[in-house]
């Protein structure tokens, strides 16, 4: 995609998905990663998804089957994204009338339903037949859509690809009356079909549960042990220590099955499931890392030191701030991924000092950035400045950066600049700032940026199995020279 609209960017620069816009990529969006998220984009996806979930289960609680028909006949195959396996050109998968037809029918008469197991769009890949990531997928493609068109646009004004006017937008889920919409819009359409970008941030391989974890890990224990308290158990066995035991293969034979099978354990044993899903929301997937998105968008790997070089060989000046400004934001949406993302980017009126910057949304819940967050420092955004200047920085640049925080917005950003003759000075300024007004600037000259990126790289090598792990070695995320300059702020 980046090639297809000469983006000049590579996937890790990026806060979206670089899809073949002729072929699939083979990701996911999963649901469970849309869950707790601070942000209110994903916040929005989320009572997007719960909204058209209970309307579902309403329906089939209320056997009305005539409104079950029409929240899921509307789902249709979303080529849009260029998500999943499909050979040659994007198809989409097998979600058309015949499959949803078929699923409706599944969730009618499933007892998942009845005895309260589905709380989540991501439950019935457990639990219905027919439903696996590829229809999870489907399904929250096409309930989110139209958050996806809204942060397609943005992308697409940030990065100046053209938007085409008129373009249906398909179904749209309105989470305030429950029910489908459709209009014109503004979407991109490379190729002549309609492209929805994703952040990369909500991808994965897999969906967080699976039917295969949850009954091998989770039921499959629990089954063991009723066999062992079992006195007419066939699956026990002893051992020549006269220990009784039951293998978990054995279960697996025993108990195994279909989907409509774990239903019937599970509506049992539904503590097994509550614990299995509190579980699975304390420690959920991880976004994917830049080397697995780039093998799967099939792009080149991350390389922070080559970043890095196009910032540092940019001239200082007024009349290469535009530049500095673009290859800093390159830069920082690489090393800062997934901590910090959708960066919006506002376009400055003129060359001028009053230039705005960068703001990141602040999803992170561990590292430097969540530290931050659990100190009580309100940072919901990180906000961002680039000075590429010859002078130094006084307080009009300070009060500039200070003047973009609120207490809703966040109270904490980066102030970039080139060299500072007395940094000492500038630095004792942030001090008295963040002592005063409890506001937070952390300066990066170029001297630091290099250093931070030393880090970073550090962070990501592979460690040596045959030397033992220093506790000096930062790990991804902790950003320790931004934890030393902000400690330096308040001690």
């Amino acid at each position: 995609m980046s090639e297809h609209y000469k983006l000049s960017r590579t996937q890790p620069t990026l806060d979206f998905v670089d899809v073949d816009v002729e072929n699939d990529t083979p990701v996911y969006i999963d649901p469970s990663s849309l869950k707790n998220l601070p942000d209110e984009w994903s916040s929005q996806c989320h009572t997007m998804l719960s909204t058209f979930f209970h309307s579902v289960v309403d329906a089939i609680n209320h056997r009305d089957q005539t409104r079950l028909r029409e929240l899921l006949i509307r789902l249709q195959e979303p080529n849009e994204t260029h998500f999943g396996l499909s050979k040659g050109r994007s198809r989409g998968r097998a979600l058309g009338p015949h499959l949803v037809e078929r699923i409706s029918n599944n969730l009618a008469v499933s007892k998942a339903v009845e005895t309260g197991l589905l709380e989540d769009l991501e439950d019935t890949a457990l639990f219905i037949e027919g439903i696996g990531r590829d229809i999870v997928s489907d399904v929250t493609t096409n309930i989110i859509r139209g958050m996806l068109i809204s942060y397609t646009q943005s992308m697409a004004s940030m990065y100046g690809m053209p938007l085409l006017d008129g373009i249906r937008s398909g179904l749209v889920w309105n989470p305030s009356n429950r029910e489908w919409e459709e209009g014109n819009t503004r979407m991109l359409v490379p190729g002549g079909t309609p492209l929805l970008l994703v952040p990369k941030a909500v991808v994965r391989h897999d969906l967080l549960l699976t039917k295969e974890d949850y009954f091998r890990n989770y039921l499959a224990p629990v089954l063991q042990d009723e066999e062992l308290d079992n006195p007419a158990s066939q699956l026990v066995q002893t051992a020549k220590s006269g220990r009784k035991y039951v293998t978990k293969t054995d279960v697996e034979i025993e108990y195994g099955g279909n989907k409509a099978k774990m239903v019937d354990l599970s509506a049992g044993r539904s503590h097994v499931f509550r614990a299995y899903k509190e579980e699975k929301r304390r420690n959920p997937s991880p976004p994917m890392e830049h080397d697995e998105l780039s093998a799967a968008t099939g792009t080149k790997p991350v390389n922070f030191q080559a970043l890095l070089k196009e910032v540092l060989e940019t001239p200082p000046g007024l009349e290469h701030a535009t530049t500095y400004h673009k290859k800093v934001h390159a830069l920082l949406s690489a090393i800062f991924y997934p901590w910090l993302t959708y960066p919006v980017v506002e376009h400055p009126l003129n060359e001028s000092r009053k230039r705005v910057d960068i703001t990141y949304t602040n999803r992170s819940t561990d590292g430097f950035f969540g530290w931050v967050t659990r100190q009580g420092h309100p940072s919901s955004h990180i906000f961002v400045e680039c000075k590429n200047y010859h002078s130094e920085l006084g307080n009009p640049e300070l009060d500039q950066l200070c003047g973009r925080f609120s207490p809703l917005r966040g109270k904490v950003g980066l102030l970039l600049c080139r060299s500072l003759t007395d940094k000492e000075k500038f630095l004792q300024r942030c001090r008295d700032t963040a002592i005063t007004r409890h506001e937070f600037v952390l300066l990066l000259d170029d001297s630091d940026l290099t250093a931070l990126v030393e880090e970073v790289v550090a962070s990501y090598a592979p460690q040596d199995p045959d030397v033992e792990a220093s506790e000096e070695r930062a790990t991804p995320g902790e950003f320790r020279l931004l934890f030393e300059r902000f400690r330096g702020l308040v001690s």
